[in-house]
């Protein structure tokens, strides 16, 4: 179903998908958003929300780009999610917006983590750069791993799971180093794990490397680490 929440003056226009209440009961349930890559608010993260519905999870596929829009093609989105990265308070305010979505709907107990794929990736590890009182976790699949702003010791209260292609072409190894050394600066709890053999997009079966041969999907590596999120989840939300 849509889930409409607003971003200041912003509308966006989310998708929200709830567990099965007679395998998991009437809820409330614990929370989880998921951010999309940069082509926009399209199948590949309404199938994870579905999934994490599945899971138990009232889970809501974010709208970072406002008013569900879809770029039309790959230089609008890299436009559009450059625009967001160039201005990381932006983007976490417009993250920070699905979380109070979510969290206000009667379906969600208010316990919250969050979930993003490539750009969406970026997007949650600000959300736990910036400290947000209500996320407990995030996960990044495939996201990209350095910032302007970075963690600070004291402030990051969420956990960190970090899923990476270890052969990325767009996040080589010194900016995984980087990130690396950004977390145990600021003491956050964080799980990286690289992933041989994957690179760029390795959950996404559309990706297949017609765009740039480093953006591929690689069916292990999508198994394994939705299988360490799921692990991850235990521990956050129990």
């Amino acid at each position: 179903m849509d889930l409409e929440y607003f971003d200041g003056p912003e509308r966006c226009l989310g998708v929200l998908e709830l567990p099965d209440a007679a395998k998991f009961g009437p809820g409330p349930y614990p929370g989880v958003v998921a951010v999309h890559e940069a082509w926009g608010l399209g199948a590949q993260v309404q199938r994870r929300a579905r999934m994490l519905a599945d899971l138990g999870y009232v889970a809501l596929a974010a709208d970072i780009f406002g008013n569900r829009h879809i770029p039309s093609d790959p230089p609008e989105a890299f436009a559009i999610i450059g625009d967001f990265l160039a201005d990381r308070p932006r983007l976490r305010a417009r993250a920070a917006a699905a979380i109070a979505g979510l969290k206000a709907h009667p379906a969600c107990s208010g316990r919250i983590a969050a979930v993003g794929y490539c750009f969406g990736g970026s997007t949650v590890l600000e959300l736990a750069r910036m400290g947000h009182p209500d996320v407990i976790g995030v996960v990044s699949f495939h996201g990209a791993l350095d910032t302007p702003m970075k963690a600070q010791a004291g402030q990051v209260v969420a956990k960190v799971l970090a899923c990476h292609g270890a052969e990325d072409p767009l996040v080589p190894h010194d900016k995984l180093a980087e990130f690396l050394a950004e977390m145990a600066d600021a003491k956050v709890d964080c799980q990286t794990i690289a992933y041989t053999g994957a690179m760029h997009s390795f959950t996404n079966p559309e990706a297949k490397g017609e765009l740039m041969p480093g953006i591929i999907y690689h069916e292990r590596t999508d198994h394994r680490s939705w299988a360490a999120m799921q692990a991850f989840f235990a521990e956050v939300f129990a």
